[in-house]
């Protein structure tokens, strides 16, 4: 007679080898590759991070012998690791900047090539109680820039709500906040100091619909995966006033706030396997990780061109 204790064993090892075995059905049918495997450490912005996050997820459900971290430090604070070689990919919603990271990366010995993955607007959005419609691109200057003595919205423009200022924004490390400072105010870094910083877009979500008086900018996805908390404000760039949507950031017409996004590889990342499997996973599923991360997807004229810059990257 078989004891009870042994029974329990037996089932016990039936059921691992089950597992084991739907595992390795799943790994097959999803197009997974077995012989996968490493980790890949990824930094960079927070606008680019629900869509690093999503292809990460995807990628790993069927490849499992990969595991892929994915940071949020903002774009500066990627490129930082990134040039310091602590990462294999940095996430970036600006370009590296030539004149300061670049040299350092090059110093470093760590050479790279700059991906486009998606697309990105950034949003500017206010409390749902703050019923501000539109501003044009010399208003959002005249409130954000460093010389900017507006208390109230109403010093904006008298047809605006008599409500004191409270503005909520990236902190410097971030490139949203790189490329705002530099298309409204006309000066990277140029911003008014009494705002409240974040590098977690999620922070600045929390702040602006908390707070009655509360107005920031962040990438449109977070709004997006928002828009219950908070209005949308329209952006006259000199052409009308225009909402960021899917269609408004890929023609450009929501302008002048619309901007690429990008993954930066390193060339010794990319050598290996896992990180090359990864990068062409993300191209190649462009559409369905964009929209499962609730971002701006590539044209296919980008997509085209990012595949592109990725065979050359990879040699």
């Amino acid at each position: 007679m078989i004891s009870r204790s042994l029974l329990a064993v037996l089932a016990a090892g039936a059921l691992a080898t089950s597992v084991a075995a739907c595992g390795s059905n799943n790994d097959s049918a999803s197009g997974g590759d077995a012989n996968l495997s490493g980790a890949i450490p990824v930094d960079g912005s927070s606008t680019v991070f629900p869509f690093a996050q999503a292809a990460a997820e995807q990628f790993m459900a069927e490849n499992s012998g990969v595991n892929i971290t994915v940071g949020e430090s903002g774009t500066g604070g990627g490129f930082e690791k990134f040039c310091k070689g602590e990462i294999d990919i940095a996430d970036a919603s600006r370009p590296i900047k030539e004149d300061e990271e670049a040299p350092i990366c090059k110093k470093a010995g760590i050479s790279y090539s700059q991906v486009q993955i998606a697309n990105d607007g950034i949003a500017i959005v206010t409390n749902k109680d703050l019923k501000i419609d539109c501003l044009t691109t010399d208003q959002l200057k005249s409130l954000w820039n460093s010389k900017s003595k507006v208390k109230s919205y109403k010093d904006i423009d008298a047809k605006l709500p008599d409500t004191k200022v409270s503005l909520y924004g990236p902190g410097t490390d971030s490139g949203t906040f790189d490329f705002f400072t530099e298309t409204i105010n006309g000066e990277k870094g140029d911003t008014r100091k009494d705002y409240q910083p974040s590098e977690d877009d999620n922070v600045l979500v929390q702040g602006v619909s908390g707070d009655k008086g509360g107005l920031g900018y962040f990438g449109f996805s977070y709004y997006e995966q928002n828009m219950d908390k908070l209005n949308l404000v329209a952006v006259d760039g000199g052409k009308g006033c225009i909402k960021p949507s899917k269609e408004s950031i890929q023609d450009g017409s929501y302008a002048p706030l619309s901007r690429p996004l990008f993954m930066y590889p390193a060339a010794k990342a990319i050598a290996r396997p896992e990180v090359k499997a990864f990068l062409d996973y993300v191209l190649e599923n462009n559409q369905t990780i964009a929209d499962n991360a609730k971002i701006v997807p590539m044209t296919d004229e980008q997509a085209t061109k990012a595949k592109t810059d990725l065979t050359k990257a990879e040699g």
